[in-house]
């Protein structure tokens, strides 16, 4: 199928666009099987669509086909796990689950996510504080190598060939490179691959009951001192699940959809927790409230299901309005993907508002997962010339965050947006054994071709 310029498929949510010589829609995985055969025979490169929902360029193309996996959404809900197609949604395999009163833990900010394309970048969300990566829910994968080869892997196989360890950083969160370890499970290497090893076709994740009781709350501060201190007293509240960080700046860029946010408001927190049989949560919560100088009678808490998922609409607003913001103004957005170990979350933090206030004064928005220590930085720029501004100090915060014993991806991959960060975390030589894993799954390179990595000497997408 042939694409105009303009398709919705040539670009994703970041605004970041590319090309494709041709759009392959297949039915299912034998036809993607033959894509990666007649591919393989002709060298012609393969880039893996999926939700469209990224921000790093990873399912943008460079040339070549472009391969959608849409098609491939099946979701089939057994007793504690669900065998998914990889273009099925979160949406829809949240639905799916919900009858048998069972969710998928995972919850990234976007729901219009392939679970594919979740896997690929070992995804994580709002909910990350409790149930983590996309990592720790897989339990197998089918995937197609650039031969056309399937592979059905399982947990606990171990990988046919030597892998080299290369060093973790000591972080809750990390998809930057391949994941190598001692002793890995060979599965472990697919995901968070960002495409470029393999193409996943069919994925197995665990599913999870329903909680019972839920407490949830976006809790205001008049000041961002005030909320950081909440956050480090609430690390340990019992069954937590969410503590996500909303600064001044983003809570401005929201203020006009939520006009009924207290005036004085210069921070949130939003919080969720799975609320122990017997346990009194709201007296519990009020004692916490009080203690952390909250701004109580100007907090929202919920009393429903629907509250619940009027708070997660405004989480969703965040992203959401800096993006369009950005292509608006005719930019990608500009935004952050750090984390650091938890003892260096405010030293992170104030690093990026000492470059901010020097640069970027009342043009950003910091909100996300600061349960883990991980915050996006998203930049509101209003010119291009404020655009380059923007992507020098992420090359900054991407060195300050590995100094501070930190990872340049915690959750989006790298893309080809970001693929520069890469030499910023590892060394010339742990990304040399990175390439030969993937010259060994994938010998012509034809895999998401300038993801992760730059395009090979002598290919088109390198000249």
């Amino acid at each position: 199928m042939h694409l105009e310029p303009d398709s919705p498929y040539l670009a994703d949510a970041s605004g970041y666009r590319g090309h494709a010589d041709e759009l392959l829609v297949p039915e299912d995985e034998a036809a993607v099987v033959e894509i990666m055969r007649r591919a393989s025979a002709a060298g012609i490169p393969v880039t893996i669509s999926g939700g469209g929902s990224g921000l790093t360029g990873g399912r943008v193309p460079d040339g070549g086909w472009l391969v959608s996996l849409e098609k491939l959404n099946t979701i089939q809900v057994h007793e504690g796990y669900a065998v998914c197609g990889a273009g099925a949604s979160l949406t829809s395999i949240q639905a799916a689950a919900a009858p048998s009163r069972q969710f998928y833990g995972p919850d990234p900010t976007e729901y219009s996510a392939a679970i594919g394309g979740t896997v690929a970048t070992n995804a994580s969300g709002s909910r990350s504080f409790m149930y983590r990566d996309t990592r720790r829910h897989v339990r197998a994968l089918r995937v197609v190598l650039a031969s056309g080869e399937v592979l059905a892997l399982r947990r606990g196989e171990k990988p046919p060939f030597e892998i080299p360890a290369i060093p973790a950083p000591d972080v809750r969160k990390n998809t930057a490179g391949y994941f190598m370890r001692a002793d890995m499970d060979y599965i472990d290497l697919f995901i968070g691959s960002e495409g470029t090893l393999g193409i996943v076709t069919e994925v197995k994740v665990g599913l999870l009951p329903l909680p019972g009781e839920l407490f949830t709350g976006i809790v205001f501060f008049d000041s961002d001192e005030a909320a950081l201190d909440a956050v480090d007293a609430w690390r340990s509240v019992p069954g937590l699940r969410m503590l996500e960080y909303v600064d001044a700046g983003s809570l401005d860029l929201v203020r006009v959809r939520y006009p009924e946010m207290p005036a004085t408001a210069r921070a949130g927190i939003l919080t969720e927790q799975e609320v122990a049989p017997n346990e009194d949560a709201e007296e519990s919560w009020l004692a916490r409230l009080k203690s952390s100088l909250a701004l109580i009678e100007g907090s929202w808490f919920a009393t429903s299901a629907a509250d619940r998922e009027r708070f997660r609409q405004f989480r969703h607003a965040l992203p959401e309005v800096a993006t369009s913001l950005a292509r608006q103004r005719g930019l990608t957005l500009v935004g952050t993907d750090f984390s650091v170990p938890i003892a260096k979350n405010r030293e992170m933090l104030s690093y990026y508002r000492g470059c901010i206030d020097r640069d970027f004064p009342g043009q950003c928005a910091i909100f996300g997962h600061i349960g883990d220590a991980h915050v996006h930085v998203n930049f509101l720029c209003a010119s291009h010339e404020e655009w380059v501004i923007a992507v020098r100090l992420m090359s900054d915060f991407a060195h300050k965050s590995v100094e501070l014993g930190g990872t340049v991806s915690a959750e989006h991959g790298l893309g080809k947006r970001k693929r520069d960060f890469l030499p910023i975390q590892f060394t010339p030589e742990q990304i040399e054994a990175m390439k030969a894993v993937k010259r060994r799954l994938d010998p012509q390179w034809l895999l998401g071709r300038g993801t992760l990595f730059p395009p090979p000497v002598g290919t088109a997408a390198a000249r």
